[in-house]
Formats: C-alpha cells, sequence, structure tokens
C-alpha cells in the first residue's frame, strides 16, 4: 500500500470518524430509553400498548434500514406539511439527523426485543419477593428487574453497540460524510478502491473492537461482582468444611 495514499487517507478518514460516533453516540442515548419503553410495553397488562409495541418492532427489524432511511430523507421531505414547518423542515432537510433519526428508530426496535429477553429471564420468585416486601412496581422496577434484565441482555446489547457502528455508514447514501462517505470520495479521487476501503474498514473494526473490550471486560465484570463474591464465598465454606 502506497505510503502517500495512507498519510492523505487516515487523517480524512478520522474527520469522518467523528461523524459516525456522533451517529452511533445519540442512537444509543436516544435509542435504548425507547427500547426500554416498548419492551415494557410488550409486557404490560394493556393489550392495546403491546400490540402498538410489537407492531412498532415487527415494522422496524422486518424491512431494510436503508429503506427505512430514504423513506424519513426523501419521502417526508415530500411533504408540504412540513415544508411549511421552518423547524421541522430544518431537521428533516439535513441528511444528518435523518440518518441519525433512522437509526435511532431501528435500534430502538431491536434494543426493546433483547431487553424484553432480559425482563422474561427474571425469576419470578424475585419478583414476588420485592412485592411482598412492599416494594411499588416503579421501585420493585428500578431496583430488581432493570438491573436484573440489563444485566441478562447486556453481552445482546454490546453486539448491538457494534451493529449500530456499522449500520452509521448507511448514512453515506444521503449525503452524510462519515467514515464511508469520506472513502467513496476519496476513492474518486485516487481510483485506490481496495486500499481506501480497506483502511475504512479497519476503522470500524479498531472501533468495535474497542467497545467490545469496554463492554466485556470492565462493564460485564463490574455488573457480574455479586457472582464472583458468591462464587468465592462457597469455595470459602467448601474449604472450611474440609479443614
Amino acid at each position: 500500500m502506497d505510503i502517500d495514499l495512507i498519510q492523505q487517507a487516515i487523517p480524512l478518514l478520522l474527520k469522518g470518524l467523528a461523524t459516525t460516533l456522533g451517529i452511533g453516540l445519540v442512537a444509543i442515548v436516544v435509542g435504548f430509553p425507547l427500547g426500554l419503553g416498548f419492551a415494557l410495553a410488550r409486557l404490560s397488562s394493556s393489550r392495546a400498548l403491546a400490540a402498538l409495541a410489537l407492531f412498532y418492532s415487527m415494522v422496524f427489524r422486518g424491512t431494510p434500514l436503508l429503506v427505512q432511511i430514504f423513506i424519513i430523507y426523501f419521502g417526508l421531505g415530500q411533504l408540504q406539511f412540513l415544508r411549511d414547518q421552518t423547524a421541522l423542515w430544518w431537521f428533516f432537510s439535513d441528511g444528518f439527523n435523518c440518518a441519525t433519526l433512522a437509526i435511532t428508530l431501528n435500534t430502538a426496535a431491536y434494543t426493546s426485543e433483547i431487553l424484553r429477553g432480559g425482563f422474561m429471564a427474571i425469576p419470578a420468585g424475585e419478583i414476588e419477593a420485592a412485592r411482598a416486601s412492599g416494594m411499588s412496581e416503579w421501585l420493585c422496577l428500578r431496583r430488581i428487574r432493570f438491573p436484573l434484565a440489563f444485566r441478562q441482555a447486556l453481552p445482546a446489547y454490546a453486539n448491538e453497540i457494534t451493529v449500530i457502528v456499522k449500520e452509521s455508514s448507511l448514512a453515506s447514501t444521503v449525503t452524510v460524510l462519515e467514515i464511508t462517505g469520506l472513502a467513496k470520495r476519496l476513492m474518486s479521487e485516487t481510483f485506490a478502491v481496495v486500499e481506501v476501503f480497506t483502511l475504512a474498514g479497519l476503522l470500524y473494526l479498531v472501533v468495535n473492537f474497542a467497545v467490545l473490550l469496554v463492554m466485556r471486560s470492565w462493564l460485564e465484570p463490574r455488573l457480574s461482582m455479586h457472582r464472583a463474591v458468591t462464587k468465592r464465598t462457597s469455595w470459602l465454606r467448601l474449604y472450611r468444611r474440609r479443614v
């Protein structure tokens, strides 16, 4: 690979990295609470609320993200109502906003299913014990249900974060100059297709490796400290019995 090309490509792709991380950060910060809300709606006793959450999940998980981006960017831009509203038109006329919105809504659907699986994996006895101790539904959710569900769902949600980072590349289809968008521009200037997109792919790989390293080497052990303590205590009791 040409050294001059590397020196030209890396600073340019790093500029796109800031946009990629911006899209991913917004999608995670906004998409996670939305996913949590839809997961709770799926598990609620209200049939209408559960059906609405199920419909949302099916629509966004059953259609391609690229189609969703095109509908939001090109489709909604055809509505006269949006054109007449200055604030709405400012938002939907920008490719970054539309791509981020589509990715956020998409990851919220997948996050809802991930968290729903975590909630369903909680032993019923722990919920009954919390209610028997006088906890309200909100307090039980905050102290018992959500922490346990999040621990169960964390490995799958870590994978979802890496998917978000990779899905941000589709923002280049609506004129957003993130990593892939800048790689396309550089490729059209240098005609070094393999070299440029190899560097872009390595940059995505480094970002996702860092995400998985943080999630699995730092966050998961911190959330599972009680298991380590329990295991250590059981070994200590076994040792004392033998002694």
